[in-house]
């Protein structure tokens, strides 16, 4: 069972949750000195989860995860709604970075998260989820005004989340093809992880020109696939802007050809 698998067994599907995404993060900050011991200030991992309620009317949670060195289960720590998530921060909209900012009403976390294609998944869940949520509050509101025509002034639009610096493939239509390549990118990030803490397990039978060796061969066999996928989204990126260019000029052509039909009737 995986580590997304455990958390939403032993947290969330008990309290009537879906679990729909996990990231591992690390603080992003500057170092500073402490009086506490490393293994005071180092013995925890930390996920930030998205969930929704299976309740109705549905809610959108942002929770935060520990789990304790030497112990197999999982604490929640902090839970945001995501009317309190002001901003979700990307920090490059260039390129696959793994830092990334959560605003929320009270405090600003800065994150860093496992690896760039984990935080990509990341945020396309989440933006998706946040979609879903607001569209969804967008109808409840409309169905009450016209109940209730003398409130309705009265009634203020939600605030929705804010997406910068997130690259238009994670929040544009959302692919799920680019989806499925950074699950993709993020297992064989997790398969080589796994495969060099193996190789540490095993140097000390192994003969150590043989352990470098398997390891740069794994690591080899990992970056040709990573790439490949790589390239491979590269060019579905392209080829949905040709798509969505094609869509415009065809958009174009059919409002042309209205207008030609309309004047023509009229000239008739």
């Amino acid at each position: 069972m995986n580590i997304e698998s455990e958390i939403n067994k032993e947290l969330f599907v008990p309290q009537n949750e879906r679990l729909l995404v996990v990231l591992e993060v690390q603080r992003r900050q500057k170092k500073r000195r402490s009086f506490l011991p490393t293994s005071s200030r180092e013995d925890y991992t930390t996920f930030i989860c998205v969930s929704v309620t299976n309740t109705t009317p549905q809610q959108l949670l942002i929770t935060k995860v520990k789990q304790f060195a030497g112990s197999p289960l999982f604490t929640r720590r902090s839970q945001w709604t995501v009317k309190q998530l002001k901003q979700v921060n990307g920090i490059n909209p260039n390129k696959d970075t793994p830092e990334l900012d959560l605003v929320f009403d009270n405090t600003v976390d800065q994150w860093v998260a496992s690896s760039s294609p984990e935080k990509c998944i990341f945020i396309q869940v989440l933006y998706r989820a946040c979609q879903t949520h607001w569209e969804s509050k967008a109808g409840s509101l409309v169905n009450l005004g016209k109940s209730l025509q003398a409130r309705r002034k009265s009634m203020a639009p939600p605030r929705q989340t804010e997406f910068i610096n997130c690259q238009s493939k994670l929040t544009r239509d959302a692919s799920s093809m680019n989806l499925v390549i950074y699950r993709c990118k993020a297992f064989l990030g997790r398969v080589k992880k796994l495969m060099v803490a193996r190789q540490k397990g095993c140097r000390a039978a192994a003969s150590p020109t043989g352990s470098r060796g398997a390891q740069r061969t794994v690591g080899n066999v990992v970056q040709r696939m990573t790439v490949a996928l790589g390239e491979r989204g590269g060019r579905l990126t392209r080829a949905e802007d040709r798509t969505v260019r094609l869509m415009h000029k065809a958009q174009q052509i059919a409002d042309t050809a209205h207008k030609q039909h309309r004047l023509s009737s009229v000239h008739y």
